[in-house]
């Protein structure tokens, strides 16, 4: 299997949206306390801005914590459902290579789910140009929990079906520290942490969660159907009452941008 180019990856969302809206996870509370520990400001009254910000999952929550929030959503389908769920918020079409912002305009640049499809070469300059003074980027995945067995082996199974070299679910190719700014011209000082928690769901939203990833998007409907059929067998055989405990480690970099001009 030949594997999708990354810009087919990112584009293959628009065509999912509500799937993605109604079963992909959210974000623990105890990771805002995280990000504002790291970034050494509250979110209540920061300017943010939420890039890749997709049907708004954490645009909200960023917005429930008191930050004034903009989103900027490349993706036309991505964009649509995201006016439907949060019609008060500003959003603006743009990417992280070239950020639709005035320079020094922000007090803090987030990338849920998202840094992986910028290009760091570029979109690290553009943080450090619309980032106030002291201000600070965060990137964060929901990352699944592979020492958990049921996860393991389901991961397994994912390679085995796509093929190892590119069977990754969401395209970052296995979020790591060291190589979120690998390429970019300037390295930013930054720290992460990583954040576990879990949710339960009925198996149904658990197969429609991963049926939103990008690998499964780009394969084809009928390849797809095949592997969450069989997937569905083998997970009622680890959860009988049907309701599946999804465990994430969320890992969150956050780099500070320099103090003064």
């Amino acid at each position: 299997m030949t594997a999708p180019s990354r810009s087919v990856r990112a584009r293959s969302f628009n065509a999912a949206a509500a799937q993605y809206a109604a079963n992909r996870p959210s974000y623990p509370p105890v990771l805002f306390d995280t990000l504002e520990e790291l970034a050494g400001r509250p979110l209540t009254g920061a300017r943010v801005a939420d890039v890749g910000a997709g049907t708004g999952i954490a645009t909200a929550l960023l917005g429930a914590r008191g930050a004034q929030v903009v989103a900027i959503e490349p993706g036309e389908g991505m964009a649509a459902q995201f006016r439907r769920t949060l019609p008060g918020v500003p959003l603006l079409r743009g990417d992280g290579n070239a950020l639709p912002l005035a320079t020094a305009s922000v007090d803090l640049l987030t990338y849920a789910q998202a840094w992986h499809w910028t290009d760091p070469s570029r979109s690290v300059p553009e943080a450090l140009r619309v980032l106030r003074p002291g201000g600070a980027l965060a990137l964060w995945w929901n990352m699944d929990a592979e020492d958990v067995p049921w996860i393991a082996a389901q991961a397994d199974r994912i390679k085995r079906y796509f093929g190892a070299e590119h069977a990754t679910k969401n395209g970052a190719g296995g979020a790591r520290p060291e190589l979120a700014f690998e390429s970019a011209p300037e390295v930013p000082v930054h720290t992460h942490r990583v954040v576990r928690w879990s949710r339960t769901v009925p198996v149904d939203i658990h197969l429609a969660n991963i049926g939103s990833h990008s690998i499964f998007l780009v394969h084809g409907e009928e390849g797809t159907r095949a592997f969450l059929t069989e997937e569905r067998e083998r997970l009622l055989e680890s959860f009988p009452n049907g309701l599946v405990e999804e465990v994430y480690d969320v890992l969150l970099i956050v780099a500070s941008h320099p103090q003064g001009v």
